[in-house]
This record gives C-alpha cells, structure tokens and sequence, in this order.
C-alpha cells in the first residue's frame, strides 16, 4: 500500500470500540485500517507511545469566533489555534458576535473573507435566522452555511434578534423547504422576565435569574413548531435536566429534534463557582448537581447526542472581574482548548469511556452537521486525528492557553488527559507555522 505514513497505535478508537490498529494515511485521507503488526508497504511509520490513545479529531459546532468586527474578544488565528492544542480539528462558527452577524450572504463573505489563511483547523459556518431576514435563508443556504442558529430569547447583542413564536414557525418551515437545520438557544422570555433580575456578586441570584422553567417552556414550545410545520431542530447547550425528558418525547414520537450539552455542564456545578466569579457565568447557567446527572443520563441514553464547547469569549473588561457583578458580566465561557480534557475526566469518574468520548464530541456532531468525512477513524474519512495520553494529569494555567483572552473557570484545576499532538488532513498541526487549515463549504471540504 503506497500511504504518505503509517501511524501505529496500541489503542485507538475505531468505530465503536477501542482496538490496536495500524492506520494508513494517504493524500490527507484515512487510507485503510488494519492490524497493529500490519506491514506499512514502505511508508514512514509514526508509532505512538504507549500511554497514548489514537482518537479522531474532536468536531465542536459551536465556537463563536467574533471576527471581523469583534476580534479583540476571539479572532481566527486564537480561536483556530486554541482547537488545534485542544484535539480539535473542525469547528463551525457561530453566526454572532461578529460585526456583521452572519445573517445575509454578504456577511458570510466577509466572515469567510476574514477567516482566509488565518486558520489552523478546518472551519464551517451556521447562517442565522433573526427578525426580517427570512428571504436571505436560502442564498445563506446556497452559499454553503450548515445551517441556521436562531435566538428565542434575547442574544445579549442587539444586532441578533430573538423570534418569537411566529417567526420561529417561518423559519423553521424555510429550513425545511432547504433541507437544513434549525439550531436553537431554548430560553422563554416570559420565563425570565417572571424571574428576579441579575445583579451582585451572589452566583445563587444569577441562577435564580435564568430558572430551569424557561428552558423547558422554550423547547416545549420547538415542539410545538416542529408538530405544526415538520423540519429539523436542535436544542443548543441543555443545562436543565428537566428538559431531557421533553426532548427524549419528542424524539419518541418521531419528530426530528436533537440537542447538544457542554462541557462546563457536564463538569461544573453551581456549587463550585463562588461569589463574584464572573467568568463561569454563562446562559443558561451552570446549574445544580442534579442537572448534570440528568445530562450525563441524557448522553448515556442518547437523547443528548453531541458535546460542544459554546467557546463564548469576551474582552477580560467585559467579564467584570473587577465588581464580579454577574447581572453586568459577559454570559460566555471560554473552554475551547480544554473541553477534551474537561469531559474526559468527569466521563472516566462517572464509567464512561473514550469511545463514548469520541461518540459525543467527534462523530456525533460531525453526523449532526452533515461532515460525515470526519470525527472517525475509516477508510475514506479525512486524516484528522488527536493523541491523546488519557492518565496523564495537568494543572490549567490560563496564561498557557491559546485563545485570545486569559479569562478560564478552569484556571487552577487538575485535569486529566494531555493532547499530544493534533493531525490536520495527514500531518501533524504546528502551532507556530503557517495555518493549513480549510473553509468548508455546505458540509463538503
């Protein structure tokens, strides 16, 4: 076999299982995979150390990157670098916080404009769905989004407007008619306003803000909208395990609704986070122990079929560190580089396994967004590919991460498992040379 290299791994994650396997690389491609002692037909061969586990690339759909016009808080080559460290070797960009929101086909070229040659990871595009901007879903479409992200609630920006019940049913009608999806962020509005404000230090009012009620109210009312016009929907960062058994319904019944969950959700709880630390706010919030049980029961069962970081980073000034006034703080954290890390080690203290990693964070979303050439380990699938040395523990120090803004929950805790080395289309990424990473198009690289 005529591969470019050889790369030989006493464990990898293949398919549903974890095995030794000899994977072939050919043209930035997975070539074959075959047996640990199969011969490598002349290729240079890259044998992996023992402590080390093969893993497709992560594939997280749900990074907000920020430029142009926002790029002090994340721009291309922070973001896109911060992926690489992390094992990630696709990410998909949300529509906001850019200037201007990816809400018409110009906009998208901008985005792709700014994102030209800057990137270290392949990256993909959502589209938006906002007030008024029905007509430009499909030249959105036709000029290669994976899909549209709406708002049901207000978005924190006032260029990104949020639907209501009526311009939910539209949009999701014009997805359907295109043939795409409809990502959701799932908070009522009513909900909220029935809610004490946000303001203070105190982390228990800030959760009393974003109650778990409003959640469920706002999938509640996807299904509705998902009865009456068909399509295709997905929740976006669950954090409210009441919501769970709503979606499992919907899915029970046939209807086309999916959801994601995150990795500070599935690792931190309101317990952890002290007064005045602003920078695990995040909406909807970090919630109690009991949801993260509910989430990872969700994940085990499959209602919960994707892990995504929800990378929402912001300037340090607007994190408020200063007051840690959580009713004036930015609502985003900023977890891109760490989310392998993060679940892995709450998923091997729960019994759960790499393989299930590799189910949530790679094929999953992969298969989810239609980039079913990568997030696996097979013949054919794009040569994306992670190490990972899962026993080996590290301590976070914000300052040693990639993204833009030193701004982490993390910082300060252990966690367990180190990303090696990251292989985008058959080589292994270099974080200091020149950005090798693509533009996709509509689900196709």
């Amino acid at each position: 076999m005529a591969a470019d290299v050889v790369v030989r791994a006493r464990r990898a994650v293949v398919g549903e299982q974890e095995v030794a396997a000899t994977v072939h690389v050919e043209g930035g491609r997975i070539a074959a995979v075959e047996a640990l002692d199969a011969d490598p037909g002349g290729a240079p061969v890259v044998d992996l150390a023992d402590d080390e586990v093969l893993l497709p690339a992560l594939v997280d759909t749900h990074v907000h990157v920020n430029e142009p016009g926002r790029t002090e808080w994340e721009g291309f080559a922070s973001a896109t670098r911060a992926a690489a460290a992390g094992g990630v070797g696709t990410v998909v960009d949300m529509p906001l916080n850019s200037l201007p929101p990816t809400v018409t086909a110009e906009a998208l070229a901008a985005k792709r404009a700014a994102a030209s040659g800057q990137c270290l990871v392949d990256v993909a595009f959502w589209g938006g769905a906002v007030p008024g901007n029905l007509a430009d879903l499909a030249p959105l479409h036709e000029a290669g989004v994976l899909g549209f992200k709406a708002f049901l609630v207000d978005s924190g920006v006032p260029e990104f407007g949020h639907l209501d019940d009526a311009g939910l049913r539209a949009a999701l009608a014009e997805v359907a008619r295109l043939g795409s999806l409809l990502l959701l962020h799932a908070e009522d509005p009513t909900a909220l306003e029935a809610a004490p404000p946000p303001s203070g230090r105190g982390y228990r009012r800030f959760l009393a803000s974003r109650p778990r009620e409003a959640e469920e109210r706002a999938v509640e009312r996807v299904v509705t909208a998902l009865r009456e016009v068909g399509g295709r929907a997905h929740v976006v960062h669950l954090s409210d395990a009441d919501a769970v058994p709503i979606v499992a319904a919907a899915q029970a019944e046939g209807l086309a609704l999916t959801a994601e969950t995150c990795p500070h959700y599935l690792a931190l709880t309101a317990g952890d986070v002290p007064d005045g630390a602003t920078e695990y706010k995040c909406c909807p919030p970090i919630r109690e122990r009991d949801d993260q049980d509910g989430l990872w029961a969700g994940l085990a069962a499959g209602t919960i079929g994707a892990v995504v970081s929800d990378h929402s980073p912001s300037t340090v000034d607007l994190k408020r560190l200063d007051s840690g006034d959580f009713g004036e703080a930015w609502g985003g954290i900023a977890g891109l580089q760490l989310s392998l890390p993060v679940v892995w080690t709450e998923a091997r203290r729960r019994g759960h396994t790499l393989v299930d990693v590799v189910r949530w964070m790679a094929r999953g979303p992969a298969d989810l967004v239609g980039l079913t050439d990568r997030g696996r380990i097979e013949p054919g699938a794009v040569a994306h590919l992670a190490v990972l040395a899962p026993d080996a523990a590290f301590t976070v120090d914000v300052a040693a991460l990639h993204h833009r803004n030193p701004v982490s929950p993390y910082a300060g805790r252990v966690l367990t498992g180190v990303v090696r080395q990251t292989w985008l289309h058959g080589a292994p990424v270099d974080l200091a040379a020149a950005p090798r990473g693509r533009l996709l198009t509509g689900g196709t690289p």
